[in-house]
C-alpha cells in the first residue's frame, strides 16, 4: 500500500529522443510492487511536448491542469482539465501544451510484464477437502 501526495515523487526529465519541456513522476510502479500497471503523472511546460512515437500498450490519461493537443496522424485533438483520453495500441502520438501554463496530466501503462495471478480456491469442496470430509 502506498500514500503519498504526487509532489513528494521525484519529477525527473523525460530523456526519450523527441521530448520537449516534459518531465514524469513515476506516481505508483514496480518500485511499489504494483504487480499489473503504472502510474505516471507528466509535467509539459509551456510550448512543450513528449515524444511522438507509438508501442503494443494503450494509454489512458485524465487531464489534470492546463490544456493541450493529442497529437495523431489523424491530426490534433484538444483537451482540457477533466477530459479522460484513451490511445489505442499502435498509434502514433504524443501531447502538446498549447497553454500558458503547466500541463499535467495522469497516464496509466500496463507494466512490461504483468504479474502471474494466483488464483485462489475458496471453494473448500473443489480440492476434495474440507473439513476432514
Amino acid at each position: 500500500m502506498k500514500v503519498k501526495h504526487y509532489s513528494d515523487i521525484l519529477l525527473e526529465e523525460v530523456t526519450m529522443e523527441g521530448a520537449r519541456k516534459a518531465k514524469i513522476r513515476w506516481l505508483i510502479s514496480e518500485k511499489d510492487k504494483a504487480p499489473n500497471f503504472a502510474m505516471r503523472m507528466f509535467e509539459v511546460e509551456p510550448g512543450g511536448f513528449t515524444p511522438y512515437h507509438s508501442h503494443s500498450w494503450e494509454h489512458e490519461n485524465f487531464i489534470v491542469e492546463g490544456t493541450g493537443s493529442l497529437v495523431t496522424e489523424d491530426g490534433e485533438l484538444p483537451f482540457k482539465p477533466g477530459d479522460v483520453i484513451f490511445v489505442d495500441p499502435h498509434m502514433k502520438h504524443n501531447y502538446k501544451n498549447t497553454g500558458e501554463t503547466t500541463l499535467k496530466f495522469l497516464c496509466l501503462i500496463p507494466l512490461e510484464k504483468p504479474a502471474k495471478q494466483v488464483k485462489k480456491n475458496v471453494n473448500p469442496f473443489a480440492t476434495g477437502k474440507a473439513n476432514n470430509c
